[in-house]
C-alpha cells in the first residue's frame, strides 16, 4: 500500500512538499532538461526523523518529465488621483513537471546524482561572481589616498582651530599649513576661515 511507502518532506523553490516515491508534482523551474535525474537535498523530515533544520544525508530523488508553464494568472491594475489609468496583465509562471523515483534516509550526499537547481539561482550566480571585481576598486583608490594623509599637517596646533573645524577645512581641500597660509580670507567661501589662522598657518608652514 502507498500508505505504508516511505514519506519525505522537501523543500524547493521556497515552498516545502511532502512527497512519496511515484508521485509527480509540480515545482518551481529547475535547471535541468527532461529525462534527467535529480537529487533534491534540502529534506526537512524523512519517515519519523525531523531535521534540524534539514536530515542530514537524506535526499529525493526525482526524473523530470518536462518544463512547462502553470495556468494564466490576470493582474488588473488600476491607478486613481493624477492619472486614472487601467492594466490587465497576464503571467505563466515557469514550472518543471518531475516524478519522485526513489526517497533515501542517507548517503544521499555520497550518490553522486546531480543537484536540483532552480534555474533563477543559475542565473543569479554570474551576478555574485562579477561583484568581487567590482569591489576591487576602492582598495586601490584607499592605497592612492594613503601618502595624500601621510603627508597632512595636524590643523589642530593652530590656536582656535578644534577636531571639527579641521574636518571642515580637510573638506575642502586644506589638510597641510601651506595649504592654509594661501588662504584669501575675503575670497575662500569653501568654510570659515579666520585671519589669525592664517598667519599662524604661514609661520608654522
Amino acid at each position: 500500500m502507498k500508505e505504508d511507502q516511505m514519506f519525505a518532506v522537501m523543500k524547493t523553490g521556497g515552498k516545502q512538499y511532502k512527497v512519496q516515491a511515484g508521485d509527480v508534482l509540480r515545482v518551481e523551474k529547475l535547471a535541468a532538461d527532461a529525462g534527467e535525474t535529480v537529487q533534491f537535498n534540502e529534506i526537512l523530515m524523512v519517515g519519523a526523523t525531523v531535521g534540524t533544520p534539514t536530515v542530514a544525508g537524506a535526499g529525493v530523488q526525482a526524473e523530470i518529465i518536462d518544463q512547462i508553464k502553470g495556468e494564466k494568472v490576470i493582474h488588473f491594475v488600476k491607478r486613481r488621483r493624477k492619472h486614472s489609468s487601467k492594466r490587465t496583465k497576464g503571467h505563466r509562471q515557469q514550472l518543471t513537471l518531475l516524478r519522485v523515483t526513489d526517497i533515501l534516509e542517507k548517503g544521499a550526499d555520497k550518490s553522486g546524482v546531480k543537484a536540483a537547481i532552480g534555474a533563477g539561482s543559475v542565473s543569479g550566480g554570474a551576478v555574485h561572481a562579477a561583484a568581487p571585481a567590482k569591489k576591487a576598486a576602492p582598495k586601490k583608490a584607499a592605497k592612492a589616498e594613503a601618502p595624500a594623509a601621510a603627508a597632512a599637517d595636524d590643523l589642530t596646533a593652530i590656536t582656535g582651530v578644534g577636531p571639527a573645524a579641521a574636518k571642515k577645512l580637510a573638506e575642502a581641500g586644506i589638510t597641510t599649513f601651506a595649504q592654509l597660509a594661501a588662504v584669501d580670507v575675503d575670497s575662500f567661501e569653501a568654510v570659515k576661515v579666520k585671519p589669525e589662522w592664517v598667519e599662524q598657518a604661514k609661520t608654522l608652514a
